[in-house]
């Protein structure tokens, strides 16, 4: 789910940070017994075998990318793809066939039926559409001042991680979206062994302009050991041009 507060976005860092620690620990560890509910819609969605393969992982870059990041998040949404479209045919066909609003002749009241099923199997991906673009027109308009302060830590002598860490916390109250974004790199920074993993990851879940040149700025000061804070100072003043 999305999370709504700073204490939510806090609690989530931290279980990616435990969660990266086990897996570099190579030790499994294991989640809370998901509710009757999710059981229920994990069932469905292994019987129907849409779990695994290049159409969940899609599903999940479309998740991640709306900021639903619940472990979850993927269950619900395939469960959705599936019931959604056999709801909504059900609902059009009784509608059609008993109450009889209108009078059809079956081939436009089959129409309408799979018409209207077609859409229950389109609204998932038009919610997360929806939260997408709103998610990434907010972090749009916090890059610049994100940037500015990215700057001053870098000029103050941080370090990459602990400038991510600094500036999460310091727009976390105006900008949650991109300050989970943000602190979420930091935590990957400090645990992944690849850091230019980690600065994709920022890349794959915020596909935006801004982010892609940071990442780029980034990952060549790691590469060649070019001073961090003049390619920031540089990318900031185009970023606010």
């Amino acid at each position: 789910m999305l999370f709504r507060s700073l204490a939510d976005r806090l609690k989530a860092l931290q279980r990616r940070r435990e969660a990266l620690k086990g897996e570099l620990a190579r030790e499994v560890r294991r989640g809370d017994r998901p509710t009757a509910r999710i059981g229920l819609m994990r069932r469905v969605v292994e019987r129907f075998r849409m779990a695994g393969g290049k159409t969940a992982e899609q599903a999940r870059a479309k998740l991640s990318a709306a900021g639903y990041r619940d472990k979850d998040a993927l269950t619900v949404y395939l469960f959705a793809k599936i019931a959604l479209p056999l709801a909504a045919g059900a609902a059009a066909a009784g509608v059609v066939y008993s109450l009889k609003p209108i009078e059809l002749d079956p081939v436009h009241a089959i129409a309408t039926c799979l018409g209207i099923a077609l859409l229950g199997s389109l609204a998932p991906d038009f919610h997360l559409g929806k939260v997408t673009q709103r998610r990434q027109a907010a972090i749009r308009r916090a890059l610049p001042d994100a940037f500015d302060l990215l700057v001053i830590c870098a000029e103050a002598g941080l370090s990459l991680d602990a400038s991510f860490e600094r500036v999460a916390r310091e727009i976390g109250e105006g900008a949650p979206e991109l300050a989970e974004e943000i602190g979420l790199t930091a935590v990957e920074l400090g645990f992944l062994p690849d850091r230019t993993k980690a600065l994709q990851g920022l890349v794959d879940r915020v596909p935006m302009p801004g982010v892609r040149a940071l990442v780029t700025t980034l990952a060549q000061t790691e590469r060649y050991g070019t001073p961090l804070a003049q390619s920031l100072r540089v990318l900031a003043a185009e970023m606010r041009t």
